[in-house]
């Protein structure tokens, strides 16, 4: 069959090189990763079996300001990677709240789990719950954007603020001609993850071309888990979870999102999951993240753009400092409407 042995979106590259070094092996809930501040655990009962949500609670390191932020990682990203911005928020008075999603980094990782954004939405709701957090800022990052979609449209009530930072399920990649892929067959790719495929593709897609040495943390922290003892049960997850945003677009209701939304979009961008098993002419027309932003912005009733046009995928990593300023400055503009 065609293409069995394809990576899932957000993986790694379709052929990754043997690496030559040898690299930290972490756990599979990522035992042995140093966390920028304290890892807690919620533990809840879901589909039938117990597990727990990892995440960090940061209080403000300035006067309070009566705030909460919640970040909402990506696929190939866990709640560590939004150090520098837990950093920038706390000192501008917010208490931030950055769990790792069921099926991620230092979360659970179960074999029996039928994930979902409407899960994986319901997770944080009740995480916020125990922790007696009503309003919040929710600020999610690729597939986070889309799970941060998805708990908005879930709880209205609940979303003060929605920021999306290069979100995917900006498209919808099976509508536009993607084939999909099982989720065995997305398995077979992710047992290949290699430590250059994840490098390779987050040089590509994250930050145009050009490494910085601090990049090399984060490529540790993904492929650790690959490299350690649980890498059967990671990969398995990430298959799982690959075949859900595929499956699960948030797209078509944009227009029902009430909440005042600020978009921050790296115009270098070209991420589409399943663009590797399309048709050439459907794969060029996907990941146009210029026009996405653009498009997303008019589709959400109260939505703000901002362009970074030389940044790509990650663009709170690749460019912190812009990022953050556009970020405070979108954030407290939505705060005067």
């Amino acid at each position: 069959m065609k293409n069995v042995t394809i990576l899932a979106a957000f993986a790694t590259l379709l052929l990754p090189l043997s690496s030559a070094y040898a690299h930290t092996a972490y756990g599979p809930q990522l035992e042995g990763f140093d966390y920028p501040h304290p890892v807690e655990s919620f533990t809840f009962t879901s589909q039938q079996q117990p597990l727990s949500m990892a995440y960090m609670d940061v209080p403000p390191t300035t006067e309070a300001n009566g705030r909460t932020a919640v970040l909402l990682h990506g696929k190939n990203f866990c709640g560590a990677t939004w150090q520098d911005t837990i950093e920038v928020l706390s000192a501008e008075g917010y208490r931030v709240i950055a769990p790792d999603q069921i099926g991620f980094c230092r979360s659970s990782k179960p074999r029996g789990y039928q994930f979902s954004f409407n899960q994986l939405a319901h997770n944080t709701h009740a995480l916020l719950a125990d922790l007696n957090i009503d309003k919040i800022t929710l600020i999610g990052h690729s597939m986070g954007g889309m799970l941060a979609a998805r708990f908005t449209l879930n709880h209205p009530e609940q979303v003060e603020q929605l920021v999306l930072a290069n979100p995917i399920g900006l498209e919808d990649w099976q509508q536009a001609g993607v084939p999909y892929a099982t989720i065995d067959q997305m398995y077979q790719g992710q047992l290949q993850t290699s430590y250059e495929g994840i490098k390779n593709y987050q040089l590509k897609f994250y930050y145009n071309g050009q490494w910085k040495p601090e990049y090399d943390r984060w490529v540790e922290m993904a492929y650790g888990m690959y490299a350690g003892p649980g890498k059967e049960i990671v990969a398995w997850n990430q298959a799982q979870t690959a075949e859900m945003l595929f499956t699960q677009p948030v797209v078509h209701e944009f227009p029902n999102i009430q909440a005042p939304t600020l978009l921050l979009i790296g115009g270098k961008d070209r991420t589409a999951p399943g663009a590797n098993r399309a048709p050439e002419s459907v794969a060029q027309s996907l990941g146009q993240y210029p026009e996405l932003g653009r498009k997303t912005a008019a589709a959400i009733p109260n939505a703000t753009l901002v362009e970074f046009p030389e940044l790509g995928h990650s663009p709170q990593v690749e460019a912190p400092d812009k990022f953050h300023q556009a970020l405070l400055a979108g954030m407290a503009q939505l705060n005067s409407q």
